[in-house]
């Protein structure tokens, strides 16, 4: 469901295929309250189409651009053929997304005896989509709700809602260290200098993994990727302070030396 009644022109929409003639499929779009909108063949798909239900079928998910809206007649046009598979499989995702957003708010509404209304529409204001308030409480806490003019036991419901709900999608970046000791006991060194590379930092993963002599790859998984870029700063820099420390000498490369 979106803040809006009717779609703007340019807007894609996800619609379920009603009804299929042999020059033209009717639509209900899913965001606005099944508001009818009208596919003619020539915007099914690219090129000559002969039997327009070799391409639509009802009961059919379809994401369609919206090519023209006029609220005093209740139209809407639509086209098919204008939207990409990228495009299509984004649309959906964000479809997906914002039922399952709507379905959490529900669920607040419901334990503070708030109006859902109310809450959509003051995360509409500040995002623009209601789960985007829900990845933003999961990955930066209350300061995200703290946005928000909702009462506080509604905020600190939405927070715990998201925190149970979110899955935070973690990234992963690689570096690679090279580490060289001439002393008696270099192999020692170079342990402790790994060992030394592998902080306790909350949220992140590190490994590492010897690659071929002097060097070792460094993989970070974090949350974002300004965090899994610290990280990494991080476990290389401490490594190279263990090294340089017994006159050994190391350096730290984001690609892998070629040859």
């Amino acid at each position: 469901m979106k803040e809006r009644d009717w779609p703007e022109e340019g807007e894609l929409v996800v619609c379920t295929i009603d009804n299929v003639k042999d020059f033209v499929a009717f639509a209900r779009l899913d965001e606005y309250e099944n508001r009818a909108g009208m596919i003619p063949i020539s915007e099914v798909a690219t090129g000559w189409v002969k039997y327009i239900r070799d391409y639509v079928r009802e009961g059919q998910k379809a994401v369609c651009k919206v090519l023209n809206v006029d609220p005093g007649r209740g139209h809407i046009d639509l086209s098919l053929k204008d939207v990409n598979e990228h495009q299509r499989r984004e649309k959906i995702r964000e479809w997906k997304n914002e039922q399952k957003a709507h379905k959490w708010i529900g669920f607040v509404a419901t334990a503070t005896a708030a109006d859902p209304r109310a809450i959509e529409e003051a995360i509409y204001r500040e995002y623009g989509l209601l789960f985007s308030v829900f990845e933003d409480v999961a990955v930066n806490g209350e300061a995200a709700v703290a946005k928000l003019p909702l009462e506080k036991n509604v905020a600190e419901t939405l927070h715990r809602i998201a925190l149970e709900n979110v899955k935070i999608p973690n990234v992963s970046i690689t570096g690679y260290l090279d580490l060289t000791s001439n002393k008696p006991d270099g192999i020692n060194i170079i342990r402790r200098a790994l060992r030394s590379a592998l902080p306790k930092i909350p949220d992140v993963e590190i490994e590492l993994t010897y690659v071929g002599a002097p060097t070792y790859r460094i993989k970070v998984t974090a949350p974002n990727y300004k965090k899994a870029e610290k990280s990494i700063e991080k476990a290389a820099a401490a490594a190279i302070r263990v090294i340089e420390k017994t006159g050994g000498s190391g350096k730290f490369n984001r690609k892998q030396k070629s040859g």
